[in-house]
């Protein structure tokens, strides 16, 4: 249970906010790439908001409409309001998230929300409910705007006593608390200056406003301590990067589905069908869940991000763990996908890793045995062998992959997989045009 809890209902709001001396309501929706987006109205319009929606030009956000059909509606969400803590007293301020709808009221097809209800919605008629807890890794940096310097050089699960970044977290913990939302554990993660913030698993719209809403926190905790956060997923060459570890399970009829209590592994025939989709379509959807060319940065050998396509149960080495801290629990059982980073967009990302994984329950993917060794220490011919297949190496590798999936296109929609696609070809040009300094050391003084 959270520490605080918020009105979410359109009249409790009203009441509260007028109760509260909340001043502005921000409202908040995000573009197709995860940029959080947002106007203010004052506590006079809420009401109205409420009744109404508010409009705004959609030609303004990227992948929204084009501008002979710019207009929009944002319908504000009654359970998704909370105080932000971190603006002034005297002048409280609120967020709301809103989903976006066509003028005639219509679910508009470029909303990455209205692409996760849509996922959601296709759980629900298979009698699921669909949970997610992920595990938020960034890292503390003096400065954006020159070479990125440490703030602190701990190590994993370090206490580091009397240190600066270890109180600046232990504040953003605080701030999520106020914000309604549960954390379930924060410490230093394996690089200097890197830290992590895990979430009790919640259903999946609620987490993906939740990782927006961290985010936020996080970089404002850290702006109120004069140093910068960035969920950059490969900021340093020669320290791991930043990932984010979705914990899922499916829930129906009050029970976890992916539990069998007479099962060796203690895993449903849902569960191993689950993991079968996301190990079939995980090249398909890694461009949604990692979608820079930073993120491929990430997704090498050696820095513990997941780079071959298996499972196990204990292993961190797989793209795909069945964690075994409670084993036989039928609540705590559940599957970590290790692939996604923090810069995603969340909505689409849960949205195809759902996907991903409905689709091996509906066609009753086989799953291959568990691959409990490392599986960065065998030979190419090895996993050849076993059948273990890559991720996508790099931006555009990922482009033509996911440009060809069937899948990915059905849980998006054709509006969102063409404007996503489209900007991510612009930023693969945009990329390979440039001269590096790594090109520049290597090759000036030998060609």
């Amino acid at each position: 249970m959270a520490l605080n809890s918020f009105p979410d209902t359109e009249d409790e709001i009203l009441k509260y906010v007028k109760e509260n001396n909340i001043y502005f309501i921000e409202v908040w929706f995000t573009d197709i790439l995860g940029y959080l987006k947002s106007f203010a109205i004052t506590e006079h319009e809420l009401k109205k908001a409420f009744e109404e929606g508010l409009g705004f030009d959609g030609s303004a956000i990227r992948g929204f409409t084009r501008i002979d059909e710019s207009d929009m509606m944002a319908i504000p969400e009654p359970e998704t309001f909370t105080v932000l803590p971190w603006r002034p007293e005297e002048r409280k301020v609120a967020r709301i998230f809103a989903t976006i709808v066509e003028p005639n009221g219509t679910p508009y097809e470029g909303d990455p929300r209205n692409v996760l209800k849509k996922a959601l919605q296709r759980a629900k008629n298979m009698g699921f409910n669909f949970y997610v807890g992920p595990e938020l890794e960034y890292f503390y940096i003096k400065t954006p705007f020159s070479a990125p310097e440490l703030l602190d050089f701990g190590g994993y699960f370090d206490l580091i006593p009397r240190d600066e970044a270890i109180d600046i977290r232990h504040q953003t913990v605080i701030m999520l608390e106020k914000l309604g939302i549960d954390v379930e554990s924060s410490h230093h993660e394996g690089a200097p200056s890197q830290h992590e913030i895990d979430f009790r698993y919640d259903d999946a719209m609620s987490m993906a406003d939740a990782v927006m809403t961290a985010r936020v926190a996080v970089k404002e905790a850290a702006y109120m301590n004069g140093v910068y956060a960035t969920f950059m997923p490969k900021p340093f060459s020669n320290y791991n990067g930043s990932g984010m570890h979705v914990h899922m399970s499916l829930f129906g009829n009050g029970h976890n589905a992916f539990f069998d209590q007479n099962d060796k592994f203690h895993l449903s025939s849902m569960a191993k069908y689950f993991i079968a989709g996301l190990m079939r379509h995980a090249p398909e959807i890694t461009l949604i869940t990692n979608q820079w060319i930073n993120s491929y940065k990430r997704l090498v050998p050696g820095y513990e991000a997941p780079v071959y396509i298996s499972w196990a149960l204990r292993n961190r080495s797989d793209l795909i763990r069945v964690p075994m801290y409670k084993v036989g629990k039928e609540e705590a059982t559940r599957v970590e996908y290790r692939a996604p980073d923090p810069s995603c967009n969340p909505y689409l990302a849960f949205a195809v890793i759902l996907s991903a994984g409905l689709e091996g329950i509906e066609k009753e993917y086989p799953l291959p045995d568990p691959v409990e060794e490392n599986v960065y220490f065998m030979s190419e011919e090895e996993r050849k062998a076993r059948g273990i297949d890559n991720l996508p190496g790099s931006l555009i590798e990922a482009i033509e992959i996911t440009e060809n999936s069937e899948l990915v296109k059905k849980t998006l929609g054709e509006h969102v997989f063409k404007n996503f696609i489209d900007n991510k070809k612009i930023e693969w040009d945009n990329y390979r045009k440039q001269v590096t300094s790594y090109e520049l050391k290597t090759y000036l003084p030998l060609l």
